[in-house]
């Protein structure tokens, strides 16, 4: 299936990690918020997962969804974490390390295997209280989470994960698979098998303004030869293009901020915001279908569709090409 039909055009997604408590606890209140505001400015895209503060993030999306018409919105989840006890109790910090230490205190365990994967989905359809899920995402297969294991995991999933959502792609339980990864390796694998295609991958923080070249050379070719497409996830790189400090979902170096502080100033000079640039960079290339920014505030919904609609000069993108700061073969907006 195509995911530029699914999303009818739509290339501005709702990544809801930041509304599962990724790095602090967001209120019930501001969570339900933000998720209304999404709605409400025409977002139609929503990514979640069970690991994003245990289950967390998906029963928040779904409570909000579950009003709407089911077939006016494209959902998209995860599978690879089997959640083995549910609680409503928010975790304790203090007890919890991660980047989802303020989650559910709920036992996660990873199953990348046949049963896992059925487990998972029917977890996830109960928790966001649909019938359906329009992508589902095999989660975190690579050596970011798994360093020199993370083979053994891809192995796990290409004879489980792989093979269940072919099947319920085939019963329209799910519309559509991929695998979503914060590296580019599984990606390449993936397209190298000749049994169970996926649809398109995401890709989270590997196709940005900052980070593109590897994905550039290796993988995006490959992709548009195959037509499979590219969600990109993490357009800011953890935050750290859109005024934050974390990178890679850790405190960013000074090296990084510097790079950062370069392309703002470049940015600046030419009268344009480097968030802006951020969200139009990636959807230059063919094969990306749409960005998924983490959203936690009603406000930064606004403030990313207005980004994502501003125009940005064509002497930025030469400048960035001139310095050497964008890779010579990336596409660039507007044709530059």
């Amino acid at each position: 299936m195509s995911i530029r039909s699914l999303l009818s055009g739509e290339t501005l997604g709702f990544g809801a990690a930041p509304v599962g408590n990724m790095f602090r606890p967001v209120p019930e209140e501001d969570a339900a918020a933000t998720i209304r505001a999404a709605w409400d400015n025409g977002i139609r895209y929503y990514d979640t997962a069970p690991i994003y503060g245990a289950g967390l993030s998906e029963i928040r999306l779904g409570e909000v969804l579950s009003r709407y018409e089911r077939s006016e919105y494209v959902l998209s989840t995860k599978v690879g974490r089997v959640i083995e006890y549910e609680t409503d109790q928010p975790a304790d910090p203090d007890e919890q390390g991660g980047i989802f230490a303020h989650g559910r205190p709920n036992k996660v365990r990873n199953d990348y295997g046949y049963d896992g994967t059925m487990r998972s989905i029917e977890q996830s359809l109960h928790r966001l209280g649909t019938d359906r899920i329009d992508i589902a995402w095999v989660h975190d297969i690579s050596p970011d989470f798994y360093g020199d294991d993370w083979l053994d995991a891809f192995a796990a999933a290409r004879t489980g994960a792989f093979r269940a959502l072919t099947i319920l792609r085939e019963q329209g339980v799910v519309g559509a698979w991929g695998i979503g990864v914060n590296t580019v390796e599984p990606c390449e694998l993936t397209l190298g098998l000749d049994e169970h295609t996926p649809d398109a991958f995401l890709l989270a923080g590997r196709y940005t303004l900052f980070d593109h070249s590897y994905a550039l050379q290796r993988l995006l070719p490959r992709c548009a030869e195959r037509d499979v497409e590219l969600v990109v996830g993490g357009p800011f790189n953890s935050g750290v293009l859109a005024g934050g400090k974390h990178f890679e979902y850790q405190e960013a170096s000074q090296r990084v901020l510097d790079d950062v502080d370069r392309l703002r100033k470049i940015a600046e000079r030419h009268g344009t915001d480097i968030r802006a640039a951020a969200l139009r960079f990636p959807l230059a290339h063919p094969a990306v279908a749409a960005t998924i920014p983490g959203m936690s505030r009603p406000e930064r919904v606004s403030q990313n569709l207005e980004l994502s609609r501003t125009p940005v000069p064509a002497e930025f993108w030469r400048q960035l090409r001139d310095e050497e700061l964008v890779d010579p073969a990336a596409p660039l907006p507007d044709g530059v």
